[in-house]
């Protein structure tokens, strides 16, 4: 018998019955049958949870070390940040309350007069309130050498209250030699009280 005859008289109601390599060519058909419908039905949707979950899990890995970074950084952090507070605090306490500002206007006057310096304008302009403070600005005009000019600004700064200096402008008065024009703006501030605030 060939085996295309044994093919055509197969029982397919009785397999136990026919020839063995048939039964094995069965059996491995059947196999790969089943590991190839597992793999479509199963595993590869196992696959794709798997990318998924890796994916996520590189992202929970990044978020991870840039708290890490941030956490290892907060002591130095909270240590700048006292440092901060203290510092504007002094900055704070260098701001004149409002009986001080009469005080600060004359020892700005007096810093002029001391440098040598000719005064043709010292005038306090309205105060200008922001979030914090409140800014005094002065409209000055002097006269004098470059170096009592120099002296002038300089012992404004070394106030031990703020004041800052804006719009300079110095000019040749034509009057004497080597004597000069100053024109600027002093700026004060000083603390809002929480009344005001």
């Amino acid at each position: 018998m060939s085996l295309i005859d044994d093919l055509n008289n197969l029982d397919p109601n009785n397999p136990g019955v026919w020839p063995l390599p048939i039964q094995l060519a069965l059996i491995a058909i059947l196999f790969v049958a089943l590991v190839y419908a597992g793999y479509h039905f199963d595993i590869s949707e196992q696959r794709v949870e798997l990318a998924t979950v890796e994916s996520q899990e590189i992202e929970q890995k990044e978020i991870f070390e840039r708290k890490q970074k941030k956490t290892a950084n907060l002591r130095p952090l909270r240590e700048q940040m006292k440092e901060m507070e203290q510092s504007f605090g002094d900055m704070v306490r260098q701001l004149p309350n409002k009986t001080e500002v009469a005080g600060l206007l004359v020892d700005i006057s007096q810093t002029g007069l001391s440098s040598g310096l000719e005064f043709e304008l010292f005038q306090p302009l309205s105060e200008v309130p922001t979030e914090f403070y409140a800014e005094l600005p002065i409209s000055i005009k002097v006269k004098g050498s470059y170096h009592q000019l120099g002296e002038f600004v300089s012992g404004i700064a070394a106030l031990p209250r703020i004041v800052t200096t804006h719009n300079i402008k110095i000019n040749f008065t034509g009057n004497r030699p080597g004597e000069l024009t100053m024109a600027a703006t002093a700026k004060t501030y000083r603390a809002i009280e929480e009344e005001e605030g």
